[in-house]
This record gives structure tokens, sequence and C-alpha cells, in this order.
């Protein structure tokens, strides 16, 4: 049978612990407790318990607990088969360092995922909370069956209900910053001019070829001059929800991008061959550098990808180069007329790339669907 004690705090509050203790052969053999704000909490939790623990097999399991949840996490790491992205690693780890990476799986609920959530708020973006307890779910989605550690994820989508009503967690914007012609220009300028120094990064033809291919920042460090073929690029590790490892993807290389790619020189396996701290540093610090507010490397891509609308081009053949799987994440661009290239003739390109001959750019959508 379940106690309930109430407690003074040290804010003046009282506190309500509810206690539940089993014995066999006049011993006490298990014992658990939670404490709440209220008694009707108390007795609520102490009522469930009890049901929970009549259960066939009940309290032999609770007597050898699932683990914690930092074991969970740690389970998950090691079993997963897919190498597990360096954000989702941070984040994962992350979370082993706040208290609820201590609990016992099977204690829990939803309101101690809230309590994590408002603790991590402090400081964060909702999107960002977001994004930490969209990696926490997936250990909560294979947890029990896996392994038989009793994580609940029906805690988890409640807990997830509760915190969007809140605000405490949303999705990131939709952003459509795209950057202007003089902006490219002073980019392209600046970069140049940089470039001129010893083993400084090329990074003129870097966002240049990251605007007309609409590549990510990630897939552009990864191209081997062994994925290139006329025309077209092996995207490796493709970013996609649930799976981003291994997701090697054949997109389609438009001219402009193609004519950033010749002037790259065969020094590496890779064709630019940096890191993604080193060009993400390098284009933050170059729009500080000339005042250009709210511009992100990402930005490229969507310019790209607008660019492609405004040619005349239909969903599948801009697929065909964004690599987008699901042609509903371009919807996006379905509002967008054609009303022509206006990176056609562009100087910026033709001062860093130039054409063999005349320059070859597409003006047009191409004659049949890619």
């Amino acid at each position: 049978m379940a106690t309930i004690t109430a407690r003074p705090r040290h804010d003046g509050s009282v506190g309500f612990t509810a206690q539940i203790r089993i014995k066999r052969g006049g011993k006490v053999v298990y014992t658990t407790s939670q404490t709440f704000d209220n008694e009707k909490d108390a007795k609520t939790w102490a009522a469930r318990k009890e049901k929970e623990l009549a259960l066939p097999g009940a309290l032999d399991a609770a007597l050898h607990p699932s683990g914690t949840l930092e074991q969970a996490i740690n389970r998950y790491v090691e079993a997963s088969r897919k190498e597990i992205g360096k954000t989702k690693a941070q984040v994962l780890e992350a979370i082993k360092r706040d208290s609820i990476a201590g609990m016992d799986c099977e204690d829990i609920r939803s309101r101690d995922i809230v309590a994590f959530a408002e603790r991590l708020g402090v400081g964060r973006q909702p999107q960002t909370v977001l994004n930490y307890l969209s990696h926490l779910s997936a250990v909560f989605r294979i947890a029990h069956g896996a392994w038989g550690m009793r994580l609940d994820p029906a805690e988890m989508d409640r807990a997830m209900v509760a915190l969007k009503s809140l605000g405490a967690v949303q999705k990131s914007a939709r952003r459509d910053r795209r950057p202007t012609i003089d902006e490219m220009n002073d980019l392209v300028a600046h970069f140049v001019d940089r470039s001129r120094r010893r083993n400084a990064l090329p990074m003129h033809l870097v966002t240049v070829f990251a605007m007309f291919s609409t590549r990510r920042q990630e897939e552009i460090i990864r191209i081997r001059w062994d994925d290139l073929q006329p025309g077209r690029v092996l995207v490796r590790d493709m970013k996609n929800p649930g799976e981003k490892m291994g997701n090697h993807v054949w997109c389609d290389l438009p001219p402009e991008a193609e004519r950033i790619i010749a002037q790259m020189p065969r020094r590496a396996p890779e064709i630019f061959p940096f890191t993604t701290d080193a060009v993400s540093a390098s284009f933050t610090r170059a729009c500080k550098v000339l005042g250009i507010e709210d511009l992100r490397f990402h930005d490229l891509r969507h310019e790209g990808v607008s660019r492609l609308f405004e040619m005349g081009w239909t969903i599948p053949q801009v697929a065909c180069v964004s690599g987008h799987r699901s042609w509903q994440s371009l919807q996006r661009y379905s509002h967008m007329r054609a009303i022509g290239d206006r990176w056609v003739g562009w100087a910026g390109l033709d001062q860093i790339a130039p054409a063999k001959e005349v320059d070859d750019g597409p003006n047009t959508a191409p004659a049949t669907d890619a």
C-alpha cells in the first residue's frame, strides 16, 4: 500500500511524496517514490504504479531495472549501423550531461521530458530545442523493442504535444533570403583578392559553385573527381530525413557549375579539398567585412533553386539538379514566375571562370524532362 507524505520545501511550498514499499518474507524487496506539487497527483501516480506492479512479472522486472537513459543513448550509438552525423552525435552527448540522463528509463514520463526541454530552452531557440528532442525521440522509438529498455514513446509524444502548445518547440522559419547581384559581386571581388594570399581558400570558386550547382556546403567538400561525369555529379551522403550516410545521389550539373570545376586543380581526390568549418568561417567573415547582413551560405542553394524555376524549369527538372527526393519539398517555389535568368551574362562568373568560346549557360528550360 502506498503512503503519501506532505513535506515542506525550502521555498515554503509543500511537496507530496508518494512511496510504495513491497515486502517478501517480511523484508522490503522493492521501494520507489516520487514527489509532486499536490496530493491528487501523488495519489494518481501511486495508484497507477501499484496497478503496474501487480501485473504478472512486473515486480521481477522492476527489481532488475532496464537501465538509465544515458545507457540507452550509449546503446543506440553503439548499435547503429548507420554512421551518426556530427551534429546528432554532439546533441546526444549534450543530453547525457543533463540530469534526465541519470533517470531509469521506465521512470521517465512526459513531465520529465517537458522539464528537460525547459532547461534546454534557457539560452536556446525553440527550433534548437526541437532538434534536440527529435534526436532523443529516435532513442525512444527503438530502445524498448530492440533491447528491452523501457522507454515509452507515448510519453515522448505527449511531451511534444504539450511543448508545441506552450511554444517551447517549433520548426525553423522558412528563409527566403537571396543574395543580390551586387552582393555576389562584392563577395567575388573580396574572395579573389584574398585568394592571392598563400594557402588561401578559393572561396570565390566555392561560393559561385554553391549557387549554380545548388549544392549544400557539406556536399561540396565531399565531391570527388571520380564522382564527376559530363553534365552530372554523384553527391555523397545527401541530406535526407531519417537517412544521410550512404545516401548517394546522381544530380545534374548546370554548365555554370562545370565551368567552376574546370578551374580547380587536381591536387587531391576531392574537387574542393577543404573543411566545412573553414568554408563557413570564411563566408561569415566576408559578409561581416562587406556589411552584408543576414546572408548565410545555405542561402546560395535557395538562390540556385529559385533561379531554375525563374528560368521556367519544372519541378521534376529542378529536382534532378537539387536532389530533392520528394517533389513536395519544392512546392514552396510553385508561386515563382518564369521571368528569365537574372544571372545570364553575369560578369562575376566570366571573371573567375571564363567560357572557352561563348557563354553556354542555359537560358531556357531543357527541351524534355530531366
